[in-house]
């Protein structure tokens, strides 16, 4: 397993960027005691979500949104449910939480 960074280092329902491989960062989100992880790849254009460093949250907070198209996002499925990629999904990262620690297995 790789660590990737403490569950804390992540705000409560929000997202952050962290490295994953030479072509591709991942964004993972915390929900209270959980986090998800994906690859920070819109599947429509194929462009990292955030519209500024760590910035993925949709204007009420609740949906990841791609900062170029508005692509909504569900944090726990990475369901599109509004926008041009509508009905696909975010490329999901196996992770462990394991003492407050966040790993990539």
């Amino acid at each position: 397993m790789k660590k990737i960074c403490l569950l804390s280092d992540i705000p409560d329902h929000q997202a952050i960027t962290c490295p994953y491989d030479d072509n591709y960062s991942m964004l993972v989100y915390r929900d209270g005691d959980t986090a998800y992880a994906y690859i920070n790849s819109c599947p429509h254009a194929g462009v990292p979500l955030e519209w500024n460093a760590h910035e993925f949250m949709s204007a009420d907070g609740l949906l990841l949104q791609c900062g170029t198209h508005g692509a909504q996002f569900e944090p726990p499925t990475g369901h599109c449910v509004h926008g041009p990629c509508k009905g696909a999904h975010l490329h999901k990262i196996a992770i462990k939480l394991m003492d407050g620690v966040v790993y990539q297995v």
